[in-house]
């Protein structure tokens, strides 16, 4: 279909470009930017005043829960989220059941994925067989049926041998290694930041330490094998402080943060609001402000939703014996413009971090605007206030932090691969 878009606010964080023109798609590839190729004539045409063009943002941590956990959420009510939320291309984790550690399986899901023509998915593969940390999972076969990196999840790896033969071969082979720094031993059934409110709380706490440790040995493991490794939610300032170390040396370490850790801490759990027990769980204030200063100065690469659709009943007990996870995904956009203007950053740079950043991260085409690149693009009302509610949301899972609270920003229209997929 050949589409034109007229007068938006045209942004492409990678080029920097932020002006008022008119974009022409044909053959699923943005054809130019401001006048007409010869000859185009469009199919379609949304007229767009008063509303950004930016590429459809890219998420780095989006749980689609299948194969296995369709209770919490299935295939179908999560692409929607993403089309909802501007998400045109997403990781997910392999933390399903079974986990993405065979072939079959992760062919399975990119078939169903495409099938329903919403967002691109990019499975991650399991790093370990069943991600019990034992033995390594078949790296080659999983990268040729689809897989784009391969993570631990949250599953605990504490066999140090099995983590240095793993980055060894993904080395050797060009894969990347994705992990949570978290020590398993020292996290030891830690629901909460410790500190202050945990122990006001009675909350079983979970120490900075059991981060900051693990990230030690992993970052040591990354400099003697040469591996491209990506830390994955990082939570703590002095994590954020040893990555930026480890940048300072050369090491091929990326890193990202979870959406909600950049405007939510500890003290926002202080009435047991089970939505707010997250993995990893909400920090010191001090933290969450490194964090945002991180992400605005490049030390952390990215921005994710950390999508966790999570059922009701699993929510509706006790702050302690809560599932954690939040459903992320269309609150993702808001909630990153939140941040950029309470930094004062340029509308380009805020969205970089959603956008180019993050696909520079998964390694594949997609986060800018410009002539010959793929039409996922996004279009968003940056003025649109709403609430969150139960009803706004398109996820099966509807266990937000931000329940009831108006965000301000909302998607009106969403493209993949030049095909207007939302609204549908």
């Amino acid at each position: 279909m050949k589409l034109e878009i007229r007068n938006a606010r045209v942004v492409d964080p990678q080029s920097g470009r932020d002006e008022n023109t008119t974009i022409h798609i044909a053959d699923g590839r943005i054809a130019s930017l401001g006048a007409a190729p010869d000859g185009f004539r469009a199919e379609r045409t949304i007229e767009a005043k008063g509303l950004v063009a930016c590429p459809g943002l890219v998420d780095l941590s989006a749980r689609l829960r299948e194969p296995g956990f369709e209770y919490r959420a299935t295939l179908e009510s999560e692409m929607q989220a993403a089309v909802a939320g501007g998400v045109t291309s997403l990781a997910c984790p392999p933390d399903t059941d079974p986990p993405l550690d065979e072939p079959g399986l992760v062919e399975m899901l990119k078939r169903r994925a495409g099938s329903l023509m919403r967002s691109r998915v990019f499975p991650l593969g399991a790093l370990t067989l069943g991600l019990k940390g034992e033995k390594i999972a078949e790296m080659g076969q999983l990268a040729e049926a689809g897989c784009v990196a391969f993570f631990q999840a949250d599953a605990p790896l504490t066999d140090l041998n099995v983590l240095l033969q793993a980055m060894r071969y993904a080395a050797t082979f060009g894969h990347a290694v994705w992990l949570r720094p978290q020590d398993s031993h020292l996290a030891h059934g830690g629901v909460a930041h410790e500190g202050e409110v945990a122990t006001r709380l009675g909350l079983p706490p979970l120490p900075a330490v059991a981060e900051t440790v693990a990230l030690h040995a992993i970052l040591e493991l990354a400099e003697s094998t040469g591996a491209r490794v990506h830390l994955a939610r990082l939570s703590t300032a002095r994590g954020v402080a040893l990555v930026a170390a480890a940048k300072a040396r050369g090491l091929p370490v990326t890193c990202d943060v979870g959406v909600h850790h950049l405007h939510l801490c500890d003290r926002d759990a202080g009435d047991f609001n089970a939505h707010m027990n997250l993995v990893p769980p909400l920090r010191d204030p001090s933290d969450r402000d490194a964090l945002r200063r991180a992400l605005a100065d490049g030390t952390i690469d990215a921005v994710c939703s950390d999508h966790t659709p999570v059922d009701d009943d699993a929510k509706l007990v006790p702050f302690g014996e809560a599932e954690p996870g939040a459903t992320g995904l269309e609150v993702f956009l808001p909630l990153v413009l939140k941040w950029g203007a309470e930094m004062k950053l340029p509308l380009a740079t805020t969205l970089a971090a959603a956008t180019s950043r993050a696909a520079a991260v998964l390694g594949i085409e997609a986060g800018r605007l410009a002539p010959g690149s793929p039409a996922d693009l996004c279009l968003f009302d940056p003025q649109c206030p709403w609430v969150v509610t139960r009803e706004a949301l398109a996820s099966q899972g509807r266990n937000s932090p931000f329940m009831g609270l108006e965000l301000t920003g909302r998607v009106t229209t969403t493209i993949v691969d030049g095909r207007v997929v939302y609204p549908g």
